[in-house]
């Protein structure tokens, strides 16, 4: 089981999009996946058209970690209803659900202790023995725009840090400083952890500065900055608005965009096969 977190030091990305085209392209591939909804504003959670009917969200889990149902705790997206995966079993696209309660965690100061919280949840579901299970191949964690205790909680729990950048001055610079800080803290708490890439997204075709920026982050990151690069989707906000994978969505735009997104979810993939069991 690879479990990735979608990072950004700067807010406006769109790392949420990115995990969700991730989770899409996982879902049509009949991937097994959860997505845990670690950002407060909990808009991935929307995106994936859930809605808490008595399951605890991730905020409540994260502050009785040990003693947590994670596997109880979750819901099946929205958009399995309609699906159908390549392997013909039933697709799984389960989410842990955000709120802003998670946000009492959010903070610069977390100790060691409070920084396990996410892991503990997952390593505790994985070895709990109930009659039946749910094996899940992927784990994509979205994550707040910030380096604060809630990223810093999630690169803790996982194998791999992916992160989104706009081909933009900004970002570029929030982007270096990104990878500064996931080698600190990778030294200091998570030798184990290593970066998935950065993903380039919005990119305009026609842009001078975006293909300069381009140019830019591949002259920074060299192998580090992944193929395909994400283009600007024009109705993005309506697909994400009417909650639908887009995966699902009419149109050459929506087709061209999954296909780049399916590629994303190979090249991610391919770096590891471990599987294992979280229990429901």
């Amino acid at each position: 089981m690879q479990v990735v977190s979608i990072s950004s030091l700067k807010g406006g990305v769109g790392k949420t999009s990115v995990t969700l085209g991730l989770a899409s392209a996982a879902l049509a591939a009949g991937v097994p996946t959860l997505v845990i909804d670690l950002d407060p504003h909990a808009d991935a959670s929307t995106g994936l058209a859930v809605c808490a009917d008595g399951q605890q969200d991730i905020g409540h889990m994260l502050k009785n970690a040990r003693k947590a149902a994670l596997a109880a705790n979750v819901l099946p997206s929205g958009w399995v209803k309609n699906a159908t995966s390549d392997g013909g079993a039933a697709p799984v696209l389960d989410v842990a659900i955000g709120s802003a309660f998670a946000g009492v965690y959010d903070r610069p100061d977390l100790g060691r202790r409070d920084l396990r919280r996410l892991h503990t949840l997952l390593n505790n579901s994985t070895n709990s023995t109930p009659r039946s299970t749910r094996t899940y191949r992927l784990v994509l964690i979205d994550c707040p725009p910030s380096l604060n205790g809630l990223t810093r909680m999630a690169w803790t729990a996982s194998n791999r840090v992916m992160l989104v950048a706009e081909p933009a001055l900004f970002s570029v610079a929030g982007t270096q400083r990104t990878l500064r800080a996931l080698e600190l803290f990778r030294a200091e708490f998570a030798p184990g952890l290593s970066a998935a890439g950065i993903v380039a997204n919005r990119v305009r075709s026609g842009s001078t500065e975006h293909s300069y920026r381009l140019a830019e982050l591949k002259t920074m990151f060299g192998p580090l900055l992944l193929s395909p690069t994400i283009p600007e989707q024009a109705n993005w906000q309506q697909i994400q608005g009417a909650t639908h994978p887009i995966h699902q969505w009419p149109g050459e735009s929506a087709k061209n965009a999954s296909e780049l997104f399916d590629q994303l979810l190979s090249g991610l993939l391919a770096k590891g096969s471990v599987r294992n069991r979280i229990h429901r």
